[in-house]
This record gives structure tokens, C-alpha cells and sequence, in this order.
């Protein structure tokens, strides 16, 4: 045959199989409802997992980059002012200066600048970049220039580089930008360049607004020495591009030779001598960096692969349940296809036009879950960006997308149509012709045994789906009742920053008093503390302690610290076992004093009460231990993350803090809304100078937003379990009313013979029990494996959580009985003699 034969073949196959669809629209609505759902989930997860894991950063060459941090479990002690920071400037210089690798090595640390002179913040995020970022990444400014070396120099402030996006949002694409000034943090930096669209920075999961150089740290902060002097300052990351002829394990090697003298030349004079001595023993590494850094990744990277074969696994079921369908059909077609065959149609031409069928519910389906999957994906990265922790991720579609799209269409066309297809033209056409329609030899044992094969794997791969949304769901509701030790409904956590209103160091603490008084004065507000960080907000302060008459470096052991003001407690709910609060005579001058909670404790002091009792904490070599009295104990509370054991925890007085920074957090204990108090403290801040910056969010938000990668995984999960139950429930249904038509005589006989309503339900009901026998079993085993591999997701749960796995198979077991019921009910209402006289 030529081409235009073939072609003109195929036009009229697929005007046949157009013509088909439209005489049964409503099967035609479910099959591609059912594929747009399970092409469009996993089209939408593949989004996510292609943007943060599988694509390149758009930079040049992007292979040849490598990022550079410490070997898993390495000692640092310090500060980590920002997200993802690695190493300290002195480190990043010291590699700098010794490595022999990289043609060149750049530096950069995340930040976020406050775009606003008061009033409620405009934050934008930001970078601290060092002069060759942009060159040695091979980005090219759009507009006006990027950074150079002498820009990163005692010149500095040199100006702003900004993003395409921050150019349009901020300063409305005013081509006339350079030299306009961006204030940020209230200093005003003039703009220098603008990047193209593409380049987001080299950080997946975030987008840079404002670029500025690492020496713009010293010009910004408060003593005018910046974070680079501190050697124990954690705020760096480094990336460099290889030189020919290098690999990547070739530089790991290299750094790693060279940790022992970046350890010894960078190690913070602070130390005690066990802490140093572990320090130096720290090796550097070596990793790819083609597809940038990402802390998103590190979070998501397994979540979002387990979610991708759950809605693989949702695909397979609605696949299973087209091919049950097309069974069907090609059952009620038995005899056209039969007459086709008889007057001279090859069996190779109609197999090709059922196919062209399925090939138009497949496109159909993909095209309508194309649309689906751009939805679905952007809503999943606004549910993960707050405004807090904004998530960037490029989810166009690109050719991966598409293709990965195109390849699924293709694979379900074959998986559900190209069976029916091959059993619908096995006939003989005498055969068919003479056996019926329905019950002719298409819908002889063979073919229904296929479809209850068809049908257990169902309800194997629908029990996996369901264990698993129930265990993220249990799972999740486990973190949202554990035991935080404190109370997070009611309180409002209030973030002033006066940098701006210039107060000087020794008025802070004066400052922070009579913000604290103010804002418990405003109605509706029970109490106020003052706290140098909030329960589960991310930020840490740890070191060694230890007990009188045990040194420190022998028998030290690491509890983590906050400054608290009086009231603290009462206003978080927080039980105080015995001792007393801070009051106002634990001020600077006078003795330090501590509160512990009841693992610190155990720790030290073997459960004892530790009141009246002291502990010191470890500090340089030839520097003073600084000791504590405890004058109060504290019941336990989280500390960093709700998933945490409870942590030994020392509480500071706040006004023993000989060094205020220029930011104060302020709790509210509220009555009644917290957002009805939101406006009223802002204006107490503002009204006490207008220059200061303050937020207001509830604690409990914080809460919620600490668990939006467990809310993800049982929201999708559940989601996906629900659709999943629904297939099989559409399934059954379908595989029972066609058995039930199948031996519609062989029922009438029966009950003409006898049988009575129950006898008869009871044989119906015990086929789909018996399909339920079959699939649970395999479906348990799959589950176990499953739970193994998403154990590290779960809280509170084994991985093999029989109550799950109990509750899932009854509810499988219940769909079972409302999908054959009908059905069953239907059978029992036959008339004997209609059906006979029928025959």
C-alpha cells in the first residue's frame, strides 16, 4: 500500500472511531475524565520533580560547576544567620586562596532586605554575591552592567544588580532604572544592572530580587564590621567552575587534602579544646552543582518521588478500569465486528480502528490533563510559598514536560486499548454470529477471566494507595496534637525591627521594655513577653554545659538556650514545676541566673531539682566558663521542630543580654481573634516611632507552616487514595452487573428451581468477595514494601502500620459490598419466566 493509501486509511479510522465516541458520550466522558486525572496528576508531579531535580540551571556550561561544603556530620559551632550557609568568609577565603581546581571560586549568602522605611515590612529576597558571581556563572546583564572584583572592594557600597522580575514588579521596567536607588534595610543602594528573565539565581526553589556585594554586609550591619570578620559567623556558600581537564572527583580529592590547613587557619578562636580539636578533624567536599543548590530539594526530593508513583499507580488503575470497559464494549460489538470480519475486513485493519479509538481517548485525555497538570502544579508551589518562605519553581512546559506527556498518552493508549482490540477480533465469525451478542464466545470464561484478573490488580494497587493516604494522614494528625508543651492558639508573635530608628546600644534594652509595656497595654492582650527567638521558628543556640566539679570537655553535655523576658511562661501556658519566673531585678548587673526544663533536668542532675543548683557553659580556650544558677524549672516544650524529642533547654533573662541586636519578638496572649489585635499592636509600635518596621503573625500559623510538607503529602495522598477507591468502585460495579447479565438464565433458572432473593444475592456478592480475596492479599504485600520506603516521612508510626493496613482493607471490603449490591439486588428482582421465556 502507498503512503496515500495509508494515510487515507488512517483518516477514515479515526473518523470511524470519532463517530463511536459520539454515539456513547457518556462513556467516552468517563474514559477521559479517568485519563486527564492520571495523566494530569503525574504529568504535575513530574513538573515539580523536573524543576527542582532534573533541570540544569540556565547558566553556561552549568556542568562544569561545582558547590563546596563539609562531609556529613562535620563539627561547626557558631552562628547560621541565614538558610543554607555552610561555611564562614574566613573558610570561603582560606579555599580560595589554597585550591588549585577551580578556574575561579565565587561566594554568596542568602538574605532578605526590608523594602519599606516603616511601618508593616516589604521584604524582597536577596544575595550577597561576591564580585565575579555573575561573570564566572556566565550571566550577562540585560540592562546596564553586573558586578566586577574592584565592586567587592573597601568601595563599596558599589550599587544593586536586580532580577527581570524585581525590575517589573518593583520599578516597573523603567528602561531609565540605572542609577535609581532600592532601599534596603533603610539604606539606599543605587541600581547597576538588570539580569535576564531566565536567571533566577543558583539557589532552586527561590528567586534573587536584589544582588548586592558581600562587602554591602559590612556597610549594612550595625558595628560596620559585617559578618566576615567572625570566624565563627556560619552565612557562606561557594560554588566554583572546574578547570579543563579536572572532574568532579578529582576536585573532591583535592579539597579534601587541603582541609587540615583551611581547618587550622579558619578555626574560631571561641572554641574549647574538644569542640577544636573535632573542628580540625572536618574534611571538605566536592558535588556537582549543574542543577544548582536547593534546601527545597533536600525537603521535597523524596516526598515528591513517592507521590510520583502514587499517581502512577493511579494511572495503572484507571487504565485497568478502560481496559474492563473496552471489554465490555467489544462484548456488545461482538456481532458487528463478527459481520465485518465475515464480508472481508482484515483482522489487522479493525484492530487498528479500535485502536485509533483508544489512540483519541489517550490525546483527549492527555491534552485536557495537560491543562489539568499546569493547575494543579502551580497551586501545589503557591500551597508550599509563604510569605515567609517564598518558593519559586519554574513549572512551564517544556520539552521534558511534553514529552514525558506524549510518552504517557502513549503507553496508556497500549496499556487499555490494545487488549481489547486483540480479544475483540479473536472470533470466528460463525462463531460470533451465532452465539448472541453478549453471550456469544466474546464473552466466553476467557475473556471474563481476564477482567477479573484486571480487576484484582485494582484492588492490589487501590489497597496500596489507601494504606498510604491513611498513613499520612494518621501520620499528620499526630503532629498536629503532640505535645508541643506550650499553647499556640491565642498568641500573637509581633516582630519589631528599629535598625532604622537608630537607637543606640545601651537604650535597646530600655527600648525593647517599653515596646513590651506598650503592647501589653493593648486591648484585648492578657499578657506580654519579650523572647530572643519563638518556639518552632527555626532559629538554634546550642553548646556544652556541665555541672560543677565536671569539666566541660570531659563530661559535657549540649543543651540549647533562649532569652526570655518575665512572663514568658504564664503567657505560653507553660508550666513552671517548681522555682520561680524572671523578675525584674535579674538585670545585667546582677548574678546570672537560668530556668531549665525538666530534660536538662535529667541530664545533669539525674532528675533532681535542679534548683539552687549552678552549670556552666563552655567557652574559649583561656576564656572564663561563664556559670548559672537555675532558679527555676520548666516543663518540657519543643524547641525546633514538632518532630523533635524533647530537647535539655536552659531559658536566659533577656535583659542579662549584655548585646541587644536591633530586633525584638514580641508574644501576645490575646482574648478572643488574634487578627482583631493585629492592627491595634502595630500601631502601639509605629506610634512609639514611625521609623520601626514590625509584622505581626499568629504562633499557631507558624505552626501550621512547619508542616506544609506533611499537609502536602496527606492532602495528595488522600486525594489520590479517594480517586483510586472511586476507579474500583466503578470497577466492581461493572465487572458484577456484566457477570450478573452474563448468567442472567443461569439466576432464572435457579430461582424457578427455588432459590429465593438472599440465595441469590449471596451467589452475587460472592463473586466480588472473591475478587476482593484475591487482590488483598497481593495488595497487603505491596503496602508493606510501600510503608518501608516512606517510614522516614511518617510521625508516630511504624512502617508497617497494621491499623492502617486493617482499616483500608475494610474499606475496600465495603466498596466491594455497595458496588455488587445493586447489582445483586437487580439479579434478585429477575422473573423466572421472563428470563425463561426469553431463552
Amino acid at each position: 500500500m502507498n503512503v496515500a493509501g495509508w494515510l487515507d486509511e488512517t483518516r477514515a479510522d479515526v473518523v470511524f472511531g470519532l463517530r463511536q465516541l459520539r454515539r456513547n458520550p457518556g462513556f467516552a466522558a468517563v474514559a477521559i475524565l479517568s485519563l486527564a486525572l492520571g495523566i494530569g496528576a503525574n504529568t504535575a508531579i513530574f513538573q515539580l520533580v523536573n524543576a527542582i531535580r532534573l533541570k540544569t540551571l540556565p547558566v553556561q556550561q552549568p556542568e562544569q560547576l561545582v558547590t563546596i561544603g563539609f562531609q556529613e556530620g562535620a563539627t561547626r559551632a557558631g552562628w547560621w544567620p541565614t538558610r543554607d550557609a555552610v561555611m564562614t568568609h574566613t573558610v570561603w577565603s582560606e579555599i580560595r586562596g589554597r585550591q588549585q581546581a577551580f578556574s575561579e571560586l565565587l561566594g554568596w549568602s542568602a538574605a532578605r532586605f526590608n523594602l519599606a522605611d516603616g511601618g508593616e515590612p516589604r521584604m524582597a529576597e536577596g544575595l550577597f554575591v561576591s564580585g565575579n558571581f555573575f561573570r564566572l556563572l556566565g550571566v550577562d546583564a540585560m540592562l546596564g552592567r553586573t558586578f566586577t572584583a574592584e565592586d567587592d572592594s573597601a568601595a563599596c557600597p558599589a550599587g544593586a544588580v536586580v532580577s527581570y522580575a524585581f525590575w517589573q514588579r518593583e520599578l516597573g521596567g523603567d528602561a531609565g532604572v540605572l542609577g535609581r536607588s532600592v532601599r534596603l534595610d533603610g539604606h539606599a543602594v543605587p541600581v547597576i544592572g538588570v539580569t535576564p528573565p531566565a536567571f533566577f539565581g543558583v539557589e532552586v526553589g527561590r528567586r534573587y530580587d536584589v544582588a548586592v556585594p558581600l562587602c554591602e554586609d559590612r556597610v549594612m550591619s550595625e558595628d560596620g564590621r559585617g559578618r566576615a570578620p567572625d570566624l565563627a559567623a556560619w552565612w557562606m556558600s561557594a560554588m566554583g567552575r572546574l578547570k579543563p581537564g579536572w572532574t568532579v572527583q578529582k576536585a573532591d580529592a583535592h579539597l579534601r587534602a587541603l582541609s587540615a590547613e583551611v581547618m587550622r587557619a579558619s578555626l574560631p578562636t571561641g572554641y574549647q579544646a574538644e569542640l577544636a580539636k573535632r573542628f580540625l578533624a572536618n574534611r571538605l567536599t566536592a558535588v556537582a552543582a549543574e542543577k544548582g543548590t536547593s534546601g527545597l530539594r533536600a525537603e521535597y526530593e523524596r516526598p515528591l518521588w513517592l507521590l510520583m508513583a502514587a499517581t502512577g499507580l493511579v494511572l495503572l488503575i484507571a487504565c485497568a478500569n478502560l481496559a474492563n470497559l473496552l471489554l465490555a464494549r467489544a462484548t456488545v460489538r461482538a456481532q458487528e465486528i463478527a459481520v465485518r470480519l465475515a464480508i472481508g475486513a482484515s483482522r489487522w485493519r479493525l484492530i487498528r480502528q479500535l485502536l485509533a479509538e483508544s489512540l483519541l481517548l489517550a490525546v483527549s485525555g492527555a491534552v485536557l490533563g495537560a491543562g489539568l497538570a499546569l493547575g494543579l502544579s502551580r497551586g501545589l508551589i503557591s500551597f508550599l510559598s509563604t510569605a515567609g518562605n517564598p518558593v519559586f519553581v519554574d513549572v512551564a512546559l517544556d520539552w521534558q514536560v511534553l514529552s514525558f506527556a506524549a510518552m504517557l498518552s502513549l503507553i496508556t493508549c497500549v496499556l487499555f486499548g490494545l487488549l481489547p482490540a486483540w480479544r475483540g477480533t479473536r472470533l470466528a465469525p460463525a462463531s460470533a454470529m451465532r452465539g448472541g451478542g453478549a453471550r456469544g464466545a466474546t464473552a466466553g470464561r476467557e475473556q471474563f477471566a481476564l477482567r477479573r484478573a484486571l480487576l484484582a490488580a485494582q484492588v492490589a494497587l487501590s489497597l496500596v494507595l489507601l494504606v498510604g493516604a491513611l498513613l499520612f494522614v494518621r501520620s499528620l494528625h499526630n503532629l498536629m496534637t503532640v505535645d508541643t508543651g506550650f499553647q499556640s492558639q491565642g498568641i500573637l508573635a509581633v516582630f519589631v525591627d528599629y535598625n532604622r530608628a537608630h537607637y543606640p546600644l545601651e537604650r535597646r534594652a530600655s527600648i525593647a521594655k517599653e515596646l513590651s509595656n506598650r503592647l501589653a497595654g493593648v486591648p484585648g492582650v492578657l499578657s506580654a513577653a519579650h523572647v530572643d527567638m519563638i518556639p518552632l521558628g527555626g532559629g538554634t543556640w546550642d553548646n556544652l554545659v556541665g555541672v560543677q566539679n565536671a569539666a566541660v570537655a570531659g563530661g559535657g553535655r549540649t543543651a540549647f538556650f533562649n532569652r526570655v523576658s518575665p512572663g514568658y511562661f504564664r503567657t505560653l501556658g507553660t508550666r513552671l514545676a517548681a522555682g520561680r519566673d524572671f523578675n525584674e531585678q535579674d538585670t545585667l548587673t546582677a548574678p546570672k541566673v537560668a530556668i531549665v526544663n525538666e530534660v536538662f533536668a535529667k541530664r545533669l542532675f539525674g532528675g533532681a531539682n535542679p534548683v539552687g543548683r549552678t552549670f556552666h557553659m563552655a567557652a574559649g580556650a583561656g576564656q572564663a566558663e561563664p556559670v548559672f544558677e537555675i532558679v527555676g524549672l520548666a516543663a518540657n516544650t519543643k524547641y525546633e521542630s514538632l518532630k523533635e524529642e524533647f530537647r535539655p533547654i536552659a531559658y536566659f533573662p533577656i535583659a542579662q543580654n549584655a548585646r541587644p541586636g536591633g530586633n525584638a519578638t514580641f508574644l501576645l496572649r490575646v482574648t478572643g481573634p488574634v487578627g482583631r489585635v493585629m492592627g491595634a499592636a502595630q500601631a502601639a509600635v509605629v506610634s512609639m516611632n514611625a521609623a520601626m518596621g514590625v509584622e505581626c503573625r499568629p504562633l499557631s500559623r507558624q505552626l501550621e507552616e512547619s508542616l506544609l510538607r506533611e499537609k502536602l503529602l496527606a492532602m495528595l495522598s488522600g486525594a489520590f487514595g479517594f480517586l483510586a477507591a472511586l476507579l474500583a468502585t466503578l470497577g466492581l460495579y461493572g465487572v458484577i452487573a456484566y457477570m450478573v447479565a452474563r448468567r442472567r438464565n443461569e439466576i432464572g433458572v435457579r430461582m424457578a428451581l427455588g432459590a429465593n432473593r438472599v440465595q441469590v444475592i449471596r451467589l452475587v456478592l460472592r463473586e466480588a468477595f472473591v475478587l476482593l480475596g484475591i487482590g488483598l492479599p497481593i495488595g497487603l504485600v505491596l503496602s508493606m514494601w510501600a510503608g518501608k520506603a516512606a517510614a522516614s516521612l511518617l510521625y508516630g508510626l511504624p512502617a508497617q502500620d497494621y491499623v492502617s493496613l486493617a482499616a483500608a482493607s475494610l474499606l475496600l471490603g465495603l466498596i466491594a459490598f455497595v458496588a455488587s449490591y445493586v447489582p445483586a439486588r437487580r439479579a434478585a428482582a429477575l422473573d423466572p419466566v421472563s428470563t425463561l421465556r426469553g431463552e
